[in-house]
């Protein structure tokens, strides 16, 4: 899986492609050659760091052994603990090769039938992909979010921003299924909640998506929630909604919005970046079934179809569907944002296909 010596014999094919006097008369290519080797350099940097902190590691053993030291031996086990995890994450960064897992990515959340458990549901899903991504050390904003009736949201969208933060979560776009005894139900009942979510790689200016202003529509409003009286007074909301055609024919109407910020500019700008990503996206679903026929990645609401159980009662489990991987300690999952196993199960089985 790690094979740097591969990863060095690739670096020099690529360079020696990369001398060739007609090289830049493909820029598309030559965009490619450089993007990929800089993730090769990028991934032996990484993988030389922990090989030189085990070193250091066997070192301070020696010493410790020679010396009996008591608080040396503490010191050694906690970095060796470190340098595991280090090892978890190089592991998993090997299984990101795919042209958009390097980028950010847009995730968006909603609840299915049910009301006030399914809304609840989607809620707790939001906390559970930012503790993730706090952990993992990914920058998290929240673009946008409505308010459930009584508890809850109707809906939220997140950027997570970071290395890789696309190519980790891409595998959850799905329907999440939870079963539990509920907290609003005065007879304590078991009830089962659903909620969909989707993730997909944000635009950038490195990405071309040809939009006609005269195809988008743009809606303003009033912003409720936080902010203070200001964004509840000022139109400083933003949705703007494209109807066009796609490149395989068919008309399409995609919409974006966004209240994060306090001035209805900045949510514009934000709004529009997501409507960028969105169309990317679509785009992207139209290649993949041209080239494998296959269905696109992003995943119908069919609230028959889950990709993950989370049970709380009669006993305790999370059921990935994808990759039969289960765990018993739903709560460390659900309430601590422990999705590291379940993303590894899923890049594992993906590399396999």
């Amino acid at each position: 899986m790690f094979d740097p010596e591969g990863r060095r014999a690739r670096i020099d094919e690529l360079d020696t492609e990369r001398m060739d006097p007609s090289f830049w008369d493909d820029p598309d290519r030559a965009k490619e050659v450089e993007q990929e080797i800089a993730r090769e350099e990028e991934w032996i940097e990484r993988w030389e760091q922990v090989n030189r902190q085990a070193e250091d590691l066997e070192t301070l053993q020696v010493l410790a052994d020679e010396e009996d030291d008591a608080d040396l031996e503490k010191e050694i086990q906690h970095e060796a603990r470190r340098l595991e995890q280090r090892l978890d994450r190089l592991e998993l960064r090997s299984l990101l090769s795919e042209e958009d897992d390097e980028r950010d990515a847009i995730v968006e959340i909603n609840p299915g039938a049910g009301g006030t458990e399914s809304q609840d549901w989607a809620e707790m899903l939001l906390r559970m992909y930012l503790r993730w991504a706090e952990d993992e050390g990914f920058e998290t904003e929240l673009l946008e979010r409505k308010e459930g009736q009584e508890a809850g949201i109707k809906s939220a969208t997140i950027r997570v921003a970071g290395d890789y933060a696309y190519g980790h979560l891409k595998g959850e776009s799905g329907v999440h299924r939870l079963v539990r005894i509920s907290p609003y139900d005065s007879d304590g009942r078991r009830h089962t909640s659903f909620a969909s979510v989707f993730a997909y790689p944000e635009v950038d200016d490195t990405i071309e998506v040809d939009v006609n202003p005269s195809n988008v529509e743009l809606q303003t409003f009033r912003s409720s929630g936080a902010g203070g009286q200001h964004v509840n007074k000022v139109e400083t909301g933003v949705r703007l909604i494209w109807t066009g055609t796609l490149s395989d024919g068919t008309e399409e109407r995609i919409e974006a919005e966004c209240t994060a910020e306090r001035s209805q500019r900045k949510n514009r700008n934000r709004a529009n970046k997501m409507l960028r990503s969105r169309i990317y996206q679509a785009e992207k679903e139209i290649q993949q079934r041209a080239k494998n026929e296959l269905e696109a990645s992003k995943k119908e609401i069919e609230w028959g179809s889950q990709i993950r159980s989370y049970v709380f009662h009669p006993y305790t489990m999370v059921n990935d569907h994808q990759t039969e991987t289960k765990l018993s300690d739903v709560e460390s999952v659900v309430a601590e944002g422990n999705l590291e196993p379940l993303i590894k199960a899923y890049l594992m089985q993906a590399m396999e296909v």
